[in-house]
């Protein structure tokens, strides 16, 4: 398929939304606009092509330490904050806001309120925002949910937020289950998700993550070239990508890379985590982060994909993106026992390292990106969970304007 034949093809996946969902004004609450294209992104992309989308940089989730990286970014957010609204993109447009990320002090988090109000409503009548719907993926937006003038307020959960290592989880959780019960509609990217927040709000569906297909499926062209830094690499090369943090099993990699002393072992991606298991072995390469635009030539160079999460209360509750984009870029991908990864039914799963040993090697009976493996997720796009999400948003919307009519007689 052409590029060409590829927008009208998503165009036309597009056409089916309710006129009530084209042409409306969107507020976002993501993580940062310049961080790698994640559920969000996509969602924001294709939304953005019939409506408006003010994208407000992410307000943090967790109060900054004195480390270096944390002064760094917060003096990166501060000046950021004095800029204006940018528009990146045709129709989405980034506000970098002042926040102090601290939740658990009533005074801070007042304080908070107020700043955040004042700051996304000045850029809304910027803009001339009308009839807008308020987006949100972060549970510390609910300081602000339902007080911007919106019609609709959405939560999108993509993570169990409290799970995370770094943040203080009581705090979060008050401010998520507030969110919970004021959301007009709550979508879940987990069954387990799904079956814990539902408990809050009637209203809340499960709708599981989508793939860039096109864009992974460039794995498969013949004119997509490896990277000169693994294609020179011995084989088999068994590849990860993705953020390298405490929820990743490095020991299992670490175990992976002696049992396959012959492979390379390549990790792409910024680490956050004590890596140094990892870099004394010989054959494990870790290679940085890599511009999302170049991950399917990586991919066209591994022979194997790996998911080794650990498993724990975090990684139970996420449906990882990368496996659908190891899948589109037609990896075999060998898997710790995630949930979603088992309900996906695609991948191999390893539920101890030797298990996982012995999985790695069967996928290296039929190595490298394959066809058949890459059109089993081509139904997995983006478009259509959008479809999914705009038909939900437009049940509620109606069934609150019936209410409305209802109650006006």
């Amino acid at each position: 398929m052409t590029e060409a034949q590829t927008l009208e093809a998503r165009a036309a996946s597009l056409s089916n939304l309710k006129d009530g969902l084209r042409g409306r004004d969107n507020v976002c609450f993501p993580h940062d606009w310049t961080g790698d294209p994640l559920s969000k992104t996509h969602l924001m992309r294709l939304l953005a092509r019939h409506n408006r989308v003010l994208w407000v940089n992410s307000i943090g989730l967790r109060a900054p330490t004195v480390s270096k990286s944390d002064i760094s970014r917060s003096l990166k957010k501060l000046a950021a904050a004095t800029t204006p609204v940018k528009e990146v993109e045709p129709n989405i447009f980034v506000l970098s806001t002042l926040s102090i990320p601290a939740y658990g002090q009533p005074t801070l988090r007042a304080l908070n309120r107020h700043l955040l109000r004042f700051q996304v409503k000045r850029a809304m009548r910027h803009l001339c925002f009308q009839r807008a719907i308020n987006y949100i993926f972060l549970p510390s937006a609910a300081l602000i949910a339902g007080t911007l003038g919106e019609e609709t307020v959405i939560y999108h959960c993509v993570d169990e937020y409290a799970a995370f290592s770094d943040i203080a989880s009581r705090p979060i959780l008050e401010l998520e289950n507030q969110l919970l019960r004021r959301a007009d509609l709550v979508i879940t990217s987990a069954e387990l998700l799904y079956l814990s927040k539902a408990r809050f709000n009637p209203r809340t569906f499960l709708v599981r993550h989508g793939v860039d297909f096109q864009h992974f499926r460039r794995a498969l062209d013949p004119d997509t070239i490896t990277p000169e830094e693994i294609a020179r690499l011995p084989r088999p090369v068994i590849g990860f990508f993705g953020l390298i943090a405490d929820w990743v099993d490095l020991d299992l990699m670490a175990y992976v890379a002696q049992r396959f002393p012959a492979a390379s072992l390549v990790l792409l991606g910024k680490a956050t985590t004590d890596t140094s298991n990892l870099e004394r072995l010989p054959n494990v390469h870790l290679l940085g982060r890599k511009p999302y635009a170049s991950l399917p030539a990586y991919c066209k160079g591994f022979d194997v994909a790996l998911m080794p999460f650990r498993i724990n209360e975090l990684t139970l509750n996420a449906n990882p993106l990368k496996v659908r984009e190891y899948l589109a870029a037609g990896l075999q991908v060998v898997s710790t026992a995630i949930p979603e990864v088992e309900t996906l039914g695609l991948c191999r799963i390893g539920r101890d390292p030797d298990s996982f040993v012995r999985e790695v090697e069967a996928a290296l009976a039929d190595p490298g990106p394959s066809t058949r493996r890459s059109d089993a997720v081509r139904s997995e796009s983006w478009e259509s969970r959008l479809e999914e999400i705009c038909q939900h948003i437009a049940d509620v919307e109606r069934e609150a304007s019936d209410r409305k009519g209802h109650h006006a007689k």
